[in-house]
């Protein structure tokens, strides 16, 4: 990847226009908060390998350290004063990454182990309302989570073994940093993921698969095995027992969801 430097030493990395599915399509009840997948499509922008260190965020603001080591203890304050100074030196929008962008150039940026880096997306439930242009999502939320982030942690041993969760990013805490993104400026109206999900169809659905997994199982299983008086005096315990084993499978697994697309600048979706 070509290499660019900015003002106050800071190296970039050149990402070229792509796109990236983020969230997942498993149906389980336990993958809610990572659906629906969407795929998001990004015009070419510029992130920084690392994240920012000690002695760039010093110089940004005017002062002076010889301190290499990662800015621990980042937070949105600190971070929006950096992107001030520095959005006078770029034509582009100069701020954290979006998800989209960091998982798009996630083979080419390091985040070192036991480190938590936050990006420029509010910490909402899920994908739904979620931006398909690689604009980061902001705004949807009021009150004490408007200052959480979505984040991104690595093993404290193991810097390959990431995870995505959520962190506070409105206050410092410690092996908490962030990097750079250069990404061109967007305005207008945009397209994002519907708001909402196909209720009608996911009771349907839910309905189906607890009778077939559950409900009907629990009645045929003591008639096979010649308890048939069971399966009619029984009948209430028999139905309350498919009822939960249909809720206990649908918390793990469920037929695979719909990926969003935009083609030709309309929202499509596809299994």
């Amino acid at each position: 990847m070509e290499t660019v430097e900015g003002q106050f030493g800071l190296e970039f990395i050149q990402i070229p226009a792509g796109e990236v599915l983020l969230g997942t399509n498993k149906g389980g009840w336990i993958h809610a908060s990572e659906r629906p997948r969407h795929q998001v499509n990004l015009p070419s922008y510029l992130i920084m390998k690392n994240p920012l260190t000690k002695a760039q965020v010093a110089t940004i603001m005017g002062e002076e350290s010889n301190d290499n080591s990662s800015y621990e203890g980042m937070d949105l304050d600190t971070l929006q004063s950096v992107c001030n100074i520095l959005s006078k030196h770029f034509d582009d929008e100069v701020r954290a990454p979006s998800e989209s962008e960091w998982v798009h150039a996630e083979n080419e940026i390091q985040l070192s182990a036991g480190l938590t880096e936050f990006l420029a997306d509010e910490a909402t439930g899920n994908h739904r309302g979620a931006r398909m242009d690689g604009r980061p999502r902001d705004g949807d939320l009021l009150g004490p989570m408007a200052g959480h982030r979505v984040a991104f942690a690595t093993h404290p041993k193991n810097k390959d073994v990431k995870v995505r969760y959520s962190t506070p990013a409105d206050r410092s805490l410690p092996k908490v940093v962030t990097r750079l993104v250069v990404s061109p400026k967007r305005s207008g109206d945009d397209i994002r993921v519907p708001d909402t999900a196909d209720l009608g169809a996911n009771i349907r659905s839910e309905i189906l698969w607890t009778t077939l997994l559950g409900i009907i199982p629990s009645f045929t299983i003591p008639i096979f095995r010649g308890f048939s008086s069971y399966a009619v005096d029984g009948w209430t315990n028999l139905l309350f027992g498919g009822l939960c084993a249909g809720f206990v499978t649908g918390a793990f697994w469920r037929p695979k969801r719909a990926t969003w697309f935009v083609e030709d600048g309309e929202l499509t979706r596809r299994r």
